[in-house]
Parts: C-alpha cells; sequence; structure tokens
C-alpha cells in the first residue's frame, strides 16, 4: 500500500544485490508488509539513502512479481554511490510509484520491438517481462540491445537464454566495437537497427538508453517507415520531486514526473525541443 504522503518515504529492506556490471548494481527490496505499492511498467520510484538524499530510478522488475521490488543503478553521483556502497538486510525509504508507464492496452495485438542501449534496458525490462506474462496479448517480440562492450551489458544470461527462449521471439545483441571473446554482432544500436530492417506494419517501437542513442535510433525508425505514433520513449530529465510541484523536469507545460516519463515520438514532436 502506498503511504497517504506522496512525498513520504516508505521503509524498505534490501534483499539481495546483483553486480551487473562495474558500475551498475541490481537491488532487490521489500516494504515492511510485501511490496511497498503497485505500479505499472515504465514507473519510477524515489529511493533514500539518509542523510545522503534520494533520487528517482526506473523499477526494473515486473509488476507481475509479488515477491520484491527491482531497481538496476548506475553509479553516476552521491545517492547512486550510497546504494552501492549499502548490503543486504540494510534499509533505505522508498516512495512512489511516478509517473504514466507504458501504455501497454494500446499496445495489444501489436508487434513489439523493443530497443535499448547500456542502462537503459532497466525500464524496458519491466515493459518486456510484463508482456512475457501476458504473451497472449501481444505480437511477435524483437529485442535490440546493446552496449559499449560485453562487460557493460547487463542481465546478460537472462537476455541471451531466458528472453531468447521465449516463444515468438528474436533477441539481437551488439556492442560498440571488436573485443576478445566477443563473437557476437559489432556495431551501435541505431546502425544495427537499420541492419535489420524491421518493417513498421502492425508494429510499436519502444527505445530507450543514452540520449545520442535515442536520437539516432529514432532516425533509424523514421527512414524504415515507423510513424510517430508508432514509436515510444521514455525522459528523465531533472526529475526531483515526483508530483510535479518542484518545476526542475517541465517541458512546457507538461512535467516529465507525471506526466511521462514515458511518450510517444507524437507527444514529444510537440513539445519544446528541450530535451
Amino acid at each position: 500500500m502506498s503511504s497517504a504522503n506522496p512525498l513520504m518515504p516508505q521503509q524498505a529492506t534490501i534483499l539481495d544485490i546483483t553486480e551487473e556490471t562495474p558500475d551498475i548494481k541490481t537491488l532487490r527490496v521489500v516494504g515492511k508488509d510485501g511490496l511497498p505499492f503497485d505500479f505499472m511498467p515504465g514507473q519510477c520510484a524515489m529511493l533514500s539513502v539518509p542523510p545522503v538524499g534520494e533520487a528517482i530510478f526506473s523499477i526494473t522488475s515486473s509488476p507481475t512479481c509479488r515477491e520484491c521490488l527491482e531497481f538496476s543503478i548506475k553509479n553516476v553521483g552521491n545517492v547512486s554511490n550510497a546504494l552501492h556502497c549499502l548490503v543486504p538486510g540494510q534499509q533505505i525509504g522508498i516512495r512512489g510509484p511516478y509517473g504514466n508507464g507504458f501504455p501497454v492496452d494500446q499496445m495489444k495485438g501489436k508487434d513489439l520491438l523493443f530497443i535499448g542501449g547500456g542502462i537503459g534496458l532497466a525500464p524496458l525490462r519491466s515493459l518486456i517481462s510484463y508482456c512475457f506474462a501476458h504473451r497472449e496479448d501481444y505480437g511477435h517480440i524483437d529485442i535490440v540491445y546493446g552496449a559499449r562492450s560485453p562487460a557493460d551489458l547487463i542481465r546478460k544470461s537472462e537476455v541471451r537464454e531466458s528472453w531468447a527462449e521465449q516463444p515468438d521471439t528474436s533477441v539481437y545483441l551488439t556492442v560498440d566495437a571488436e573485443f576478445p571473446d566477443w563473437d557476437g554482432h559489432v556495431g551501435f544500436v541505431p546502425t544495427y537497427v537499420s541492419e535489420l530492417a524491421f518493417k513498421p506494419e502492425g508494429k510499436i517501437a519502444i527505445t530507450c538508453g543514452p540520449p545520442i542513442m535515442i536520437k539516432f535510433v529514432l532516425q533509424a525508425l523514421d527512414k524504415l517507415g515507423f510513424s510517430a505514433d508508432q514509436v515510444i520513449t521514455t525522459l528523465e530529465m531533472r526529475m526531483k520531486c515526483g508530483v510535479g510541484k518542484c518545476g526542475r523536469c517541465n517541458l512546457g507545460s507538461v512535467y516529465v514526473c507525471k506526466d511521462g516519463p514515458v511518450f510517444s515520438l507524437e507527444e514529444l514532436n510537440a513539445l519544446p525541443a528541450e530535451y
């Protein structure tokens, strides 16, 4: 159950921690009475480490997982560094969920193309796992995932084995440059998407990753014939309060923390070009 006050963190306990890459760890957390709140794929939560502070992170696990919440966190600042220093059994604060989530009902009956880069797989993983749990609702699933190096790919065994073995699903992995012992595809994600030449008919593309990757993925999808209403992405710019009060994440009349972070390209095209 969510706290009555959306700005008041609940107490949560870290169940375990997985080191995904040298700078990314996945934390599995649970509230005092189970899940701290219900959520949908694509939504976020604020994690706090007193007295360091708090920061917003995408929920990596699927709503269909009722055991815990998962967060894949890249060490990029004070709060993420503090979270990386914790161990199982320690407690943190958590509040949420925030944001609009992915339009899972609008996507029903469609083929889905997921395009992720680096830590951008985190919010996509929540949606991908949700779609697998409701497999009959969605068509063919393609997953394109890449990173700078093999060491920077997260959830490698899950992506290569569990996801690749799902029915009517294709997985494509790539890294930016040649590396010893890597026998997979080499090249940037947007270029790989162009090479794979996905057909837009009956398909929805969902992409998440570094802003520069998203920029060129959107260009690649446009050249392949995807219309703006067939493309979904996420923004995570300057979110602070989570409820649209502090004004740090506004784009025109839109607040990313409550009106996003999920937007169709059609919606983004109507916003000021600040993102």
